[in-house]
């Protein structure tokens, strides 16, 4: 099966005038379905930052626009297990890594 890159560009809310990028890599055995990412601060979760498309394993996803901050991470896995991780911090630059460790230890405090 041949594997397509995705970039998905995304933005998030910006609160100062310099708007840096993140990267959220994809290193896991498993396809992600959902991704929701919310300041820390807010009490709901936004839209789904893949819409119709799906974080493949193996997969990179850039999000545009995004203030130096601490974020909560909310992702869907292809068996339906949520993961919701807090205070993720992204800051410009930066690379995040999902991998069998993340989702696994963080369905397993879920249940």
């Amino acid at each position: 099966m041949k594997r397509w890159y995705v970039g998905l560009v995304l933005a998030l809310a910006c609160s100062s005038a310099y708007a840096a990028k993140f990267v959220i890599s994809n290193e896991s055995n498993w396809d992600i379905h959902r991704l929701y990412v919310s300041s820390s601060d807010a009490s709901e979760w936004g839209e789904d930052q893949l819409e119709d498309d799906i974080l493949q394993s193996g997969q990179t996803l850039t999000l545009h626009g995004v203030a130096c901050d601490d974020y909560d991470v909310k992702m869907v896995d292809e068996d339906g297990d949520v993961c919701e991780l807090r205070n993720v911090n992204m800051c410009g630059g930066e690379e995040w890594t999902i991998t069998n460790e993340t989702l696994l230890n963080c369905i397993s405090a879920g249940s």
